[in-house]
């Protein structure tokens, strides 16, 4: 991702009274930033699916069959694991805002206890901001610095408008308290 120079400021809350400045970095609410790291799953997640898409030039047999066995199983992987991420990074958004476990459980029609033993360690590791493996920089990101983070899913997600809807100059950082 990018960096961008534009972000959340006083754009307003869609209600038609200004927006506070946005807050420094380090003051972001912590379901905030939990909101941020979902975007970022979302946006992995994304990316990881729309290269499954194109069918490459030298990857079929004149048979149709694969020339690397495995390769589109071990992508499809990848994104099982994308969305897996995703899946923990909305519990931990949803379980910040106040949801108890049985409406977890409710929604993913799983036992309250049963979500509560496989995401409680997640929710644990956010709030206290433990530190990430190497690979998932973005956690790390977010705590540092969230506006920057914010602005660079703006960015992404101005690139890849469809135009079936105006995002808005900020689609992320500009729907952040």
């Amino acid at each position: 991702m990018t960096d961008t120079t534009g972000g959340a400021g006083d754009e307003g809350d869609g209600e038609g009274t200004p927006a506070a400045a946005t807050p420094p970095p380090d003051r972001y609410p912590e379901a905030a930033r939990a909101r941020l790291l979902l975007a970022y799953e979302a946006y992995e997640l994304s990316e990881l699916a729309r290269t499954a898409v194109p069918v490459g030039p030298h990857e079929l047999r004149r048979d149709g069959t694969p020339r690397t066995p495995g390769a589109a199983l071990a992508d499809a992987a990848h994104v099982l694991a994308a969305a897996r991420r995703l899946l923990e990074a909305a519990v931990v958004y949803e379980r910040l805002g106040g949801a108890a476990w049985q409406l977890v459980g409710d929604v993913l029609d799983v036992p309250a206890h049963s979500v509560s033993e496989r995401y409680a360690p997640a929710e644990a590791r956010f709030r206290a901001g433990a530190p990430e493996a190497p690979d998932r920089w973005w956690r790390a990101h977010v705590r540092r610095a969230p506006g920057e983070a914010a602005r660079d899913l703006d960015d992404w997600v101005l690139r890849h408008a469809d135009g079936d809807a105006d995002p808005g100059p900020a689609p992320v950082s500009g729907g952040l308290p």
